[in-house]
């Protein structure tokens, strides 16, 4: 009876510091919830709502259209174009970054006495400011001067024009892009870490070399963070604006003029926020069907180990 008596006072204490704990939780969480409401679903509804509008910011009372924003884009030439350079520039991006992270993880993992080095210098791409890598970029792509032409003349190989040209251009940007990777390889590097080291001793014992360790062990175990991966990065690229706006404004001859640039001129240059808003949900909406297309598939390559798949 006693030690029922101690404990209850016990079990109290433990109850009021988990409420403490959980209230304090709330209130750290608040600022982040407040916000989010506040400046992130407002706009989404408002957008959703006026895509259905011809809304111009000049005139304060928008005009119910209903669906003719989607088919006005769908029946424009330039929006197919945006869309078909989208799809292009996302169709290369997605498997070079996710190979070449990957690949770079693989690597790191292996150089341990130099492994810091290799991460900080990989990742330092992904935190430097959009606007400077992009004046760097221009510079290295520069037909007469740029470093990289220069290096192609090394071994007798004449550069293209590259942000000059519309042949060159999206692969220009697709290459600019590729070069701030660092998140995609720390998630890589981190779900490396993950596979226990004893995996590959016993791979070792049964006579594995490591080409046979690498696509038998690695890459299968790695698919979690694969698809996590794939899903990050093809969101990315669909919404691919910065680069291309700061050094071809969408050109030359609309070679880089992506549907991220087309709603920026129809709301910002054109002022045509409805039309902009209905095409700003046509793009979610494929982001979502290619995201869950992706989700769909990975039941038959994403393995998650304990022999499930």
């Amino acid at each position: 009876m006693a030690r029922l008596t101690a404990i209850g006072p016990r079990v109290h204490r433990v109850t009021s510091l988990r409420r403490r704990e959980a209230m304090m939780g709330f209130l750290f969480v608040t600022p982040v919830v407040l916000g989010f409401v506040i400046f992130n679903i407002g706009p989404i509804i408002a957008s959703l709502v006026l895509s259905f509008t011809d809304y111009n910011i000049l005139n304060p009372s928008p005009r119910w259209v209903g669906l003719d924003n989607v088919r006005k884009a769908l029946g424009e030439p330039l929006f197919r174009t945006a869309l078909g350079n989208t799809l292009y520039y996302t169709a290369l991006r997605i498997p070079l970054s996710i190979a070449i992270a990957f690949v770079l993880a693989v690597m790191v993992k292996r150089a341990s006495l130099s492994s810091r080095f290799y991460r900080s210098a990989i990742y330092l791409p992904s935190i430097v400011p959009t606007v400077g890598s992009a004046i760097v970029w221009v510079v290295i792509f520069n037909p007469q001067y740029g470093l990289l032409n220069r290096a192609l003349g090394l071994i007798g190989i004449h550069g293209p024009g590259w942000l000059t040209s519309p042949v060159w251009a999206k692969p220009a940007i697709i290459l600019m892009n590729l070069w701030s990777i660092g998140g995609s390889f720390v998630i890589f590097l981190a779900g490396l870490q993950d596979i226990p080291s004893e995996y590959y001793e016993a791979a070792c014992v049964d006579g594995a070399n490591a080409w046979n360790q690498f696509w038998r062990l690695t890459v299968p175990l790695m698919t979690p963070t694969i698809l996590f991966n794939l899903v990050m990065e093809s969101i990315y690229a669909f919404q691919v604006f910065e680069a291309a706006f700061i050094t071809t404004g969408g050109g030359p001859l609309r070679a880089t003029y992506f549907l991220a640039l087309y709603i920026y001129d129809n709301a910002f240059r054109f002022l045509s926020m409805g039309y902009a808003s209905a095409v700003s949900w046509l793009l979610f909406v494929m982001i979502m069907a290619f995201t869950v297309a992706v989700l769909r598939s990975s039941e038959r390559w994403v393995f998650y180990g304990g022999g499930e798949q």
